[in-house]
């Protein structure tokens, strides 16, 4: 083939692409713009109010990308199970999330109860007389224990609609998202500033969680609400909550590939705070600058990480209705097409992404950190456009062992201690060490475009 018939798809390629991906996106864009004005507004009221809610993000992290990967296994299987039309067998990957998602809100539940404090605490390190650190401490512990009040809504939230994606329905999610969104944004300006009267008791702090809060329990009902008013759209709903058995094969295998998956999830959000501890190390302004760059950052990247998501719905779907060169050669093209896009917001991203932290009420350090975390990742843009892009087409094909040494391993085993390494060794500039971690993706995106190419990834699995 030549480099158009290989990299650039048809016009019937591209229209199945965005039917999957725009929702996707759409969703995403709406999610993240919302988180700014979240952001920017908790961060309107000053740098040890965003360094509380930070550090409380950053320890709720765990859970999310955790609660990711219990969806994510069953998930695999769930996509192939679609190409089948096997509903018996979706019926019992849904109840396979759903007790994932009960043990691990238990779980949850009892180290974020007794472990809250020490795991804060992580994060308070003297490195800048620019924060008061109990201040920080205190915003933290009430942030933390409000949005405690939301992870049962949001596990359940994520259980369906991660179905309704894997089935061909992105449309559903995405307009539950649109309202959830909508509904935290209205009440994060009436909670945070106190406007109509809000007593001062819930505002601030404890008001952009109770937003937060609210907006997860209306998106929670509109998703299961609508699944269930569309049940011919959702055969397998039939008789999926009659019983939470699953037979012994079916549980054994999506078990053996779920594993690696939950626990890349886990140990790669462990990875990631750990950086995040590590930079917490030069001060509350490096922790306040480094949340606003990361919400910048998710912002601006919604487009390939969007595609990435696509990549494994349809390669999923054309492996298991066993069309195994569709699958290669619609990854292929995909991850082109999200590469190309990458260029495109790494150059908004470093001119117009870079002046963001600029419109915060936070000292002026907080917003130099900010501008050149971003300028940093901008140029790393296109590296993590590949590295998210291999990730899902690996992870297609059931190949869950590997992403776990791909993902996680990477940041845990080798990014994490590398960082904590430098820093105790040659104590260098934030901005330095920052680049350091960064550039280490540039292996990763190796490793992962030669599994890609050899083609491991491509097989049936149920």
């Amino acid at each position: 083939m030549n480099f158009r018939e290989k990299y650039i798809g048809d016009k019937a390629f591209y229209k199945t692409m965005f039917v999957v991906a725009l929702p996707i996106m759409f969703q995403n864009l709406v999610t993240n713009l919302v988180s700014l004005l979240d952001n920017f507004m908790v961060g309107r009221l000053g740098t040890e109010q965003t360094s509380g809610v930070a550090i409380a993000n950053q320890i709720l992290f765990i859970f999310n990308l955790t609660l990711f990967g219990a969806m994510s296994g069953p998930g695999v299987f769930t996509a192939q199970y679609h190409g089948k039309k096997d509903s018996e067998g979706i019926r019992y990957t849904v109840r396979f999330k759903a007790i994932a998602g009960m043990i691990l809100f238990a779980f949850s539940l009892v180290i974020f109860t007794f472990g809250r404090g020490w795991l804060i605490d992580r994060f308070i390190h003297a490195g800048d007389v620019e924060c008061d650190l109990e201040l920080v401490r205190t915003f933290a512990e009430e942030y933390f224990l409000i949005m405690m009040t939301g992870l049962l809504p949001f596990i359940i939230t994520q259980i369906f609609a991660s179905t309704m994606r894997e089935t061909g329905d992105t449309f559903m999610p995405m307009v539950a998202s649109f309202v959830a969104v909508g509904t935290n944004c209205v009440l994060n300006y009436i909670l945070i500033f106190g406007k109509l009267g809000v007593p001062e008791e819930i505002t601030g702090v404890r008001g952009a969680a109770i937003a937060t809060v609210t907006a997860r329990v209306v998106e929670c009902v509109i998703v299961v609400v609508s699944m269930y008013r569309r049940k011919a759209r959702f055969p397998y709903l039939k008789g999926t909550f009659k019983s939470l058995r699953i037979p012994k094969k079916v549980a054994s295998l999506v078990a053996t590939k779920s594993a690696p998956l939950i626990c890349n999830e886990l140990c790669w959000s462990v990875g990631m705070t750990l950086l995040g501890v590590c930079y917490s190390y030069y001060g509350g302004s490096v922790v306040a600058g480094y949340s606003i760059s990361s919400t910048v950052w998710n912002l601006f990247t919604i487009s390939f990480m969007s595609f990435g998501t696509a990549i494994g719905i349809i390669a999923g779907n054309f492996l298991g209705a066993r069309e195994f060169d569709k699958a290669a050669d619609a990854a292929r093209k995909m991850t082109a097409f999200s590469l190309f896009l990458s260029f495109l917001v790494s150059f908004l991203l470093f001119f117009i992404g870079s002046r963001v932290p600029l419109l915060y009420e936070v000292t002026e350090n907080t917003k130099s950190y900010a501008s050149n975390f971003i300028r940093i990742d901008s140029f790393f843009l296109p590296v993590f456009a590949i590295v998210h892009a291999s990730y899902f087409t690996v992870r297609s094909g059931g190949k869950t062992l590997i992403t776990l040494l791909f993902d996680s391993f990477f940041t845990l085993g080798f990014a994490a201690p590398i960082a904590f390494a430098v820093y105790f060794i040659f104590r260098p500039q934030i901005l330095v060490l920052y680049t350091i971690v960064q550039s280490l993706d540039i292996i990763k995106c190796v490793f992962g475009l030669i599994l890609v190419k050899k083609k491991i990834w491509i097989r049936d699995i149920v």
